[in-house]
Formats: structure tokens, C-alpha cells, sequence
């Protein structure tokens, strides 16, 4: 089995509450990344750009806690 069929194998054992949490988590990457390329910018819209990243970096990243927190309310349940 290829390294790619079992990353296959794997995400289709993941529940849709921890597959939505990975997504985010992959999602504030993403724009951590892009906020990171956006400081090494020098342009005239810099500071436009720095402050649109920040916002959206906190929305991704409530975005990532309510999963989070979902993925933790659903293992408790699953456990009583």
C-alpha cells in the first residue's frame, strides 16, 4: 500500500467532527503563511494588507477553537 492510500485509509477513519478540526488547523497555516509573505512586502497597500491577514487569521482561528471545542464535546459524550 502506497504512503498516499494510507493517508486515504486514514482520513477515512476520521470522524467528520475531526476531519472539520484538521481542515481549520490546515486553514490557519494557510494564513499564518500568507500573513508571513505579507510582512515581507514593501507596498503602498502594506498596511491595508497587514490589517486585512490579522482579521483574517482571528476568524480562522475561532473557527479552529469551535472545532476544537466540538471535537472535545463529542469525545466526552462518546465516552459516557
Amino acid at each position: 500500500m502506497t504512503s498516499s492510500m494510507n493517508q486515504q485509509a486514514a482520513a477515512s477513519q476520521k470522524t467528520r467532527s475531526e476531519q472539520e478540526t484538521e481542515n481549520e488547523a490546515n486553514r490557519l497555516r494557510e494564513q499564518v503563511d500568507a500573513a508571513l509573505a505579507v510582512v515581507n512586502l514593501r507596498s503602498p497597500d502594506e498596511v491595508e494588507s497587514l490589517n486585512m491577514a490579522a482579521d483574517r487569521i482571528e476568524r480562522t482561528a475561532r473557527d479552529l477553537a469551535d472545532a476544537l471545542r466540538q471535537l472535545a464535546e463529542q469525545r466526552q459524550a462518546a465516552e459516557e
